[in-house]
C-alpha cells in the first residue's frame, strides 16, 4: 500500500470528499441556490421594516432553514430571528471571514427544489406614492386671465 500523494489530496481534499460548487456555496451561506426559497441582500436586511415575503415563506416553509449572514450586525437579523422562532423555523448563522456575499438572508431547504425567482423585489411592499400636481406659478396664472 503506497502513501498517498499530493494529487490524492488535491482530488480528495485533506479532510474528505471535495464539496460541490463551492463558489455558490461561499455566496449562498453555504447553502446552494436550488435549495432556495427566498433570499434577501444584506441591504434589504439593513431596512426597518420586515419583508412580507420572507414571512409568508416561514409560514409556507416550516421544514426550509433561516441562514443568516454572520457577519452582520446582530441588530439587523434579530427581527428575522425572532420570526423564525414565531413560526417555528429552525435558524443559523453562518460567518464565512474568507468570502464576501451580498446575500444577507435567505430561506433554503436541505434538498433541491428550484424555485425560479427566490430574490426578493426591493420595491415589493413599499405604498406606491401619487404625484401631486404641480402648481401653477404667479406668472402663468396672470397670463391665463390676459390671454
Amino acid at each position: 500500500m503506497s502513501k498517498p500523494t499530493i494529487d490524492d489530496y488535491l482530488e480528495n481534499g485533506m479532510y474528505g470528499q471535495k464539496q460541490t460548487k463551492p463558489d455558490e456555496r461561499r455566496k449562498f451561506l453555504g447553502s446552494l441556490r436550488e435549495r432556495i426559497v427566498i433570499a434577501l441582500t444584506q441591504n434589504q436586511v439593513r431596512e426597518k421594516k420586515v419583508y412580507q415575503q420572507v414571512e409568508e415563506s416561514l409560514k409556507e416553509n416550516p421544514g426550509a432553514k433561516l441562514l443568516l449572514n454572520g457577519n452582520m450586525n446582530y441588530n439587523y437579523l434579530s427581527k428575522y430571528i425572532k420570526l423564525a422562532n414565531q413560526h417555528g423555523v429552525s435558524f443559523s448563522m453562518v460567518t464565512n471571514k474568507e468570502a464576501q456575499t451580498d446575500i444577507g438572508l435567505l430561506l433554503a431547504y436541505d434538498h433541491a427544489i428550484n424555485k425560479e425567482e427566490i430574490y426578493v423585489n426591493k420595491q415589493a411592499g413599499k405604498p406606491v406614492t401619487k404625484k401631486k400636481p404641480k402648481k401653477k406659478s404667479l406668472f402663468s396664472k396672470i397670463k391665463n386671465k390676459l390671454l
